[in-house]
């Protein structure tokens, strides 16, 4: 990788990823690169797959076997050379409920070694329009708030890699649009990568230019979202999306 002119490394790059979890496999020998500053996609219905890739990229799963590297560091043996430049964000993941929102993410901010985490909350509250949700018990907010916490949470530390799991599920459709638009901001203006996880299509189409499409633990198809809407022959990813959840997979196109 040391010469002139050679490519970077990818942000994120999986090699023959295989989980299983007794005689089931959750993830069945897949491989991805995604480049930096690229927003990418894992698509595919409940029990494809995506979280569990997800979670091992993170280091909170050990894969059954293949590689994971991550800023060009191998994430099973190196993970804590990464995490400070990466962050996730899931409403599926609950924050201790009697802790006030403030207080969480001053904890959060405490474990990530921020300095001056007093500003960066308060900076990201007033970004992320939660400034009224700060002294409030995190147990006691809608599913839409947690979204929104869960949001400033993952972006404490300013990563350079964020991975998010639905990242505007709960949402209403003009708050799931504003948050969209503030990562797309937040990707324009420093750089970062994305990957997310995501069963809205309409979001995916406007955020992602690389979309790995997920089924069984496979990739069985990937391209942007005008390639895939295009390949199919269809209007939008949604269709896409259906037609492959529902086909066999030997129906299937294969994948490039």
């Amino acid at each position: 990788m040391g010469h002139i002119g050679a490519m970077p490394e990818p942000v994120i790059l999986v090699d023959h990823l295989v989980k299983r979890y007794g005689g089931t496999v959750a993830v069945d020998d897949i491989g991805f690169a995604v480049e930096r500053g690229v927003t990418a996609a894992l698509l595919g219905g409940n029990g494809a797959g995506k979280t569990t890739t997800l979670s091992i990229l993170l280091g909170l799963l050990l894969p059954s076997s293949g590689r994971v590297h991550v800023f060009g560091e191998d994430v099973l043996r190196h993970r804590y050379r990464v995490l400070p430049r990466m962050n996730f964000s899931s409403p599926y993941v609950d924050l201790p409920h009697r802790l006030t929102v403030r207080q969480n993410l001053q904890i959060y901010g405490r474990l990530y070694g921020l300095p001056r985490r007093g500003e960066r909350i308060e900076l990201l509250a007033r970004d992320l329009q939660i400034e009224t949700l700060l002294d409030r018990p995190a147990g006691k907010l809608s599913a839409g708030q947690k979204t929104r916490v869960a949001l400033a949470k993952a972006l404490l530390n300013e990563p350079e890699l964020l991975l998010l799991d639905e990242p505007t599920a709960s949402l209403d459709p003009d708050t799931g649009d504003w948050v969209r638009g503030y990562l797309e901001e937040y990707c324009a203006s420093t750089g970062a990568t994305i990957l997310l996880a995501s069963h809205n299509m309409a979001e995916v189409e406007r955020m992602c230019s690389q979309v790995m499409m997920m089924k069984e633990g496979h990739i069985v198809d990937r391209g942007s979202p005008d390639e895939l809407i295009d390949r199919y022959g269809r209007a939008n990813l949604e269709e896409v999306f259906l037609h492959i959840a529902r086909g066999t997979t030997a129906t299937l196109e294969p994948a490039l």
